[in-house]
């Protein structure tokens, strides 16, 4: 049994304005601070912006997706890791994914659409570029909260915006294990590589966050809303405030899982470095040095070390 201090925070966004410089916005913004430091994650509900019948609909289209021939999903292809489409891999024996770069960008949500039905099907194309838009503005939203949270120069904000200036879509099928063990890890324990990452699953839940006191915390997403994971690159970025959740997928259920998730990454080129605001010599010492995005993402995709970031950019007269 967890204990209360445990449960993962839950802010309502849903019938709020949220226009920045005014006292909601910043109470807001405090909260997405606390939860980002204490528990790397958190969930939100966003009704107006995003409603469940968006949801409700993009899983509609994901089974139609997923149920196409093999041999056309494997036409989805791409040399980056963790894109294209994916099946069979021995790490996640029971999941199916297709990672489509810049979903947003409705040139790659039609061209990804054409790929999988040469006879067209506007109605997934219109999902698939609705859902990854509105996902990719809410991070944004996030991270501008965090800018607020920390008293930052407005200035900031387009700094910030950088580190969401790309983004990766996953679409994600867990299938029931055949052992019969219900409590098989689907999806390894990790943290993710993105800025942050938004995720959304049908009514089959798996999804668990380590806890700083290192126990792991089953995740129950609101049927209206999604979960937040704070990523490595805002780690970095906040000089080590903003805590990145470990997290893994266990399948519990005999039922198959569908996930959808926004990861937002910076371009390969952004540099990502901590504001000098964010480092203070005796309670907050510089904790990363300043690096390139996608040098950091080539040297773990090389390594695959769990704590990757400290090891790459890490300030070795830094201790915990």
């Amino acid at each position: 049994m967890r204990s209360e201090g445990l449960m993962i925070p839950c802010l309502e966004f849903s019938g709020m304005e949220l226009k920045e410089g005014t006292e909601e916005w910043r109470e807001m913004s405090n909260k997405v601070r606390d939860a980002c430091e204490s528990h790397g994650c958190f969930l939100i509900v966003y009704d107006n912006k995003v409603p469940k019948g968006l949801r409700e609909d993009m899983f509609l289209c994901m089974k139609e997706l997923f149920d196409l021939p093999e041999e056309t999903k494997r036409k989805h292809k791409s040399t980056k890791p963790y894109r294209g489409y994916n099946c069979g891999c021995p790490v996640t024996p029971f999941s199916q994914s297709f990672g489509i770069d810049d979903a947003p960008l409705p040139q790659t949500s039609l061209a990804f659409t054409n790929l999988m039905w040469p006879q067209g099907n506007p109605t997934f194309c219109e999902m698939l570029n609705s859902t990854s838009s509105k996902l990719l503005d809410l991070s944004l939203v996030i991270m501008k909260m965090l800018v607020e949270a920390y008293g930052l120069p407005k200035e900031y904000t387009s700094d910030i915006e950088e580190l969401k200036s790309s983004s990766n879509f996953r679409l994600m099928k867990y299938k029931v294990p055949e052992s019969g063990e219900m409590c098989e890890t689907a999806l390894l324990p990790h943290t993710d590589k993105s800025a942050l990452t938004i995720l959304c699953e049908n009514e089959v839940e798996g999804l668990e966050v380590l806890s700083k006191s290192q126990e792991w915390v089953p995740v129950k997403i609101p049927e209206e809303g999604f979960v937040v994971i704070m990523g490595d690159v805002l780690k970095a970025w906040s000089n080590g405030r903003v805590h990145a959740a470990t997290h893994r997928v266990m399948m519990k259920e005999e039922k198959e899982r569908y996930s959808f998730a926004l990861f937002a990454v910076p371009k390969e080129e952004v540099k990502i470095e901590v504001p000098p605001e964010l480092v203070e010599e005796k309670i907050h010492p510089l904790r990363y040095r300043a690096f390139n995005y996608g040098d950091y993402f080539a040297y773990f995709v090389s390594t695959l070390h769990d704590n990757a970031l400290d090891l790459f950019a890490g300030n070795a007269f830094f201790h915990e």
